[in-house]
Parts: structure tokens; sequence; C-alpha cells
């Protein structure tokens, strides 16, 4: 959880907060969805190709996802000053500039350039509510 703003710099490193890196010494960046990245600790990125195993590679839409998902994907060490570097084709596909923010999003981090993500927040924001009702009324056990 929460949200916080570093910046990346010219050669792709960016620092993960303390509470994002724990004790582990690497982590699974990939490409998100809505031109953001998805950061996986080792076991949570386990647990999603299991369940993309499931997916049946009969299905156009499941290739497609799959070789965006996976061919995008890299391993990345934590360095000394607990930053990572991202490689450039993942800094070109979120439109990292400079300022990020980086937002813990339940079972993985998510790394937004920072006017991406005010934009996204901003054009959201007014239709929240409705979401959430939306999805609530579909999942009642939901809270």
């Amino acid at each position: 959880m929460g949200e916080y703003h570093h910046n990346i710099d010219e050669k792709g490193r960016i620092v993960l907060p303390g509470k994002f890196r724990e004790d582990r010494t690497k982590i699974i960046v990939t490409r998100g969805l809505e031109k953001c990245l998805y950061l996986y600790t080792v076991e949570e990125w386990d647990k999603v190709v299991s369940k993309l195993n499931k997916l049946p590679f009969t299905k156009k839409d499941a290739r497609t996802f799959m070789r965006s998902f996976f061919a995008g994907a890299s391993v990345c060490e934590f360095d000394k000053s607990g930053r990572i570097n991202i490689t450039s084709p993942l800094v070109s596909y979120a439109g990292l500039t400079k300022e990020c923010v980086i937002i813990g999003v339940n079972d993985r981090i998510e790394i937004w350039d920072e006017k991406l993500f005010n934009a996204f927040m901003d054009e959201n924001s007014s239709a929240l509510e409705e979401i959430a009702e939306h999805l609530f009324e579909v999942n009642d056990e939901a809270l």
C-alpha cells in the first residue's frame, strides 16, 4: 500500500521505498496495463505465472497478452542504495521521464510517470463511486 514519489535517473535507476524492498534481493518488472510497470516479488510472480499457465494457448487473446507480459519481464536486483535498474524498453513503454509515482496495489507495485499517473487519476476520479458500486454489486462478499 501507499504512494511514493521518486525520480528515475538517466540510466533507468530508481529507488524503491524500503517497505517494498524489505529483505528482498530482487524483483520482477514487466509491462503493466494503462502504460505503467508492474513489479512483483518472486513469490507473487510465481502465483501470476501459475494463473497465466492455465489460459488456453489456442486463444489469440491469451497468446497476445502472454507475449507482451513475458517479453517485457526482467529480473531486477537491488543495489546497495535500494535502487533497481529498469530496462530501456520498459522505461520507454511506461513513458518514464524523471518524476515517477510508485504505488502499492495489493499483490504488486506499480511505477508510473508522474504526469501519466495524475492524468489517469484525474480522468477516473469522478467515476470512482460508480466503479465501486458496480464492482461490489457483482461481488457481494468483497467487503
